[in-house]
This record gives C-alpha cells, sequence and structure tokens, in this order.
C-alpha cells in the first residue's frame, strides 16, 4: 500500500498519484458498469460516494497517454483520498474493489474499452459504415 500523506479523521489517507501508481476518475454510473465489465481483470477500486466517483488505479505513466471522454487521469500532482483496508461502505471513501497484494493495478486499455462498452454506442454510429 502506498505511504500515506496526510491522515484524516475518518481513517482515510491521502495519497499522491504518480509514484506507486496514476488514478482515473470515472463517473459513478459509468465505473460501476466498467467495473461490472471487467470483473476479475479489474484491480483495486475507491468509490468516493460525496464526489459521486470512482478512481481506478493503473501503472505510473498511464496519465501521459489517457484520453478517454468524460473521465480524468490523475498522476503526478494528484491526489486520492485512500479508506482504511476493510472499508466496504461509507459513510466518506470506502473500497469498491479491495486490493490484494498484488491486485492494486487496471490494465489501461482493458479500462478504457471498458468504459467505452459501458457508454454504449455513440449517437449516429450505428449508421457509419
Amino acid at each position: 500500500m502506498p505511504t500515506p500523506r496526510l491522515p484524516t479523521a475518518a481513517g482515510c489517507t491521502l495519497h499522491d498519484a504518480g509514484h506507486e501508481w496514476d488514478a482515473v476518475r470515472v463517473p459513478r454510473q459509468t465505473g460501476l458498469a466498467a467495473l461490472a465489465i471487467l470483473g476479475t481483470r479489474c484491480g483495486a477500486v475507491v468509490e468516493d460516494p460525496l464526489g459521486g466517483v470512482l478512481y481506478y488505479f493503473v501503472p505510473v505513466g498511464t496519465t501521459r497517454d489517457w484520453d478517454v471522454d468524460n473521465t480524468r487521469a490523475l498522476g503526478e500532482g494528484g491526489t486520492v483520498t485512500i479508506p482504511p483496508p476493510r472499508r466496504t461502505s461509507g459513510p466518506g471513501p470506502f473500497w469498491r474493489m479491495c486490493p490484494g497484494d498484488d491486485r492494486w493495478l487496471t490494465d489501461p486499455a482493458a479500462l478504457a474499452a471498458a468504459i467505452s462498452d459501458a457508454f454504449g454506442p455513440r449517437l449516429g454510429s450505428e449508421q457509419a459504415g
């Protein structure tokens, strides 16, 4: 687990992105659909109910080339609130998918494809070709 940057009163800690992982922030509904699509290919995921977002952890450097609509990549200079190890419900941020010893990261290509699939076909794309 990354070294905490700043503890909060709720037992969560702020962690800097861009060192051990980058993160991708996804709107909740899209993030939940992507989670279902990824299934066992998914790494750790934090849900922040107050912000209405999910955070996926991806390899460092992913943010340099990340270009997926309606998401935000967080690399060096970004932070993510990490909940205590076994918090799987609110209040506050919680693990939607708990990390394991080797289960922090999601493959960025698989995540991008799952997010794209979660949005469904674009208007007019079914008429292309």
